[in-house]
């Protein structure tokens, strides 16, 4: 089967666990006529400080296993007065230490500066290419809003007095991290992969 009509026969795979980024990604790209199907495998990961090689590594790892057209995200959320951190390991320290942690380590802190980063790799038998959305914002003093996931309630994106998890799913799929760079990867595929459609 050539790679034409493999792809107009499958959707593309989005490789996380994590039901909530599928949710979102659906979302952002359902406004360009691509459709997602969630694959919620565990991907290997690389410790690197980089997201992008983070996802790209495993998005062709999952592509050796699998053999078909997949997505892989990563994202970090990199607080400027923790030097970075959690960055690439946000995961991991929102299961660990959670909101109230990384709340705790801001205590006294006036500098709330932060950006969230969003990587996601594609891969096929021929391309592995990834897009980057990137979202400057501040880490709000307490926990607000019952919306969205992990570190959602404490992000307050610039020139907004909201945080991700006070906005409507609607409104966050719009502005954020994961919007940005999904909404490259389709424009992009879009141009190069025309006869998916």
């Amino acid at each position: 089967m050539s790679l034409r009509e493999e792809l107009k026969q499958t959707s593309i795979l989005f490789i996380s666990k994590n039901k909530n980024k599928f949710i979102e990604a659906s979302h952002i790209l359902s406004s360009f006529n691509i459709k997602l199907e969630w694959a919620p495998f565990s991907k290997l990961e690389i410790q690197s400080s980089s997201l992008s090689d983070i996802a790209l590594f495993a998005a062709r790892n999952a592509f050796e296993s699998i053999k078909k057209p997949l997505i892989v995200e990563d994202d970090g959320l990199f607080i400027k007065a923790l030097n970075g951190f959690p960055g690439p390991f946000s995961s991991y320290i929102y299961s660990t230490i959670g909101l109230n942690g990384i709340l705790r380590l801001m205590e006294g802190v006036d500098d709330r500066e932060c950006f969230f980063e969003s990587a996601v790799a594609f891969c096929n038998q021929n391309i592995s290419k990834v897009f980057v959305g990137r979202v400057y914002g501040e880490i709000s003093r307490v926990i607000r809003g019952s919306c969205g996931f992990g570190f959602d309630p404490i992000f307050i994106p610039k020139g907004e007095n909201l945080t991700f998890a006070e906005m409507p799913l609607n409104y966050k799929c719009s502005i954020s991290h994961r919007a940005v760079a999904l909404k490259d990867f389709a424009r992009w595929f879009l141009k190069n992969f025309k006869y998916y459609l």
